[in-house]
């Protein structure tokens, strides 16, 4: 079976950085596979509240994450800090895709790439629901700033 490859966007709209931290290394002395899937929650998390979101709380919607996906692009190790950067793509009814690269700080070296399907849920039916449209206009104003 091929690897996966993934493209990244063109352009990111937001970033964040986080430092790696010993309970991140795996028995290798790399960031461990796991910790990485973590970290990018950390920085949807910073996100969603860079968009004045919390994830339980976007327009009385909650969000989960219904796929990922992870291209593993170099080691990191720990005490280098990753610029993690976001932006969403492929829209559709009930969410969208938020790709991320991550490097570290010092070199650039890209570490990973991929991305992490956002969907969106009804808080009081708990079930998948439309893409809210307030959520939208806020993302098309932020991004613009």
């Amino acid at each position: 079976m091929p690897r996966i490859q993934f493209p990244l966007p063109e352009h990111f709209i937001f970033s964040t950085e986080m430092q790696i931290y010993t309970s991140h290394i795996n028995w290798g002395g790399h960031l461990d596979n796991a910790q990485l899937l973590t970290l990018v929650s950390e920085a949807r998390s910073r996100f969603f509240r860079w968009l004045d979101y919390r994830e339980a709380q976007v327009e009385h919607c909650s969000i989960v994450v219904g796929d990922v996906v992870a291209q593993y692009k170099s080691e990191a190790f720990h005490g280098e800090t990753m610029v993690v950067q976001m932006v969403p793509t492929d829209f559709n009814r009930y969410g969208f895709d938020l790709a991320f690269q991550m490097s570290d700080k010092a070199s650039g070296r890209e570490v990973a790439r991929g991305k992490q399907g956002i969907v969106f849920i009804d808080l009081a039916e708990k079930k998948v629901t439309a893409l809210p449209e307030a959520f939208c206009a806020r993302l098309a104003a932020r991004s613009t700033l």
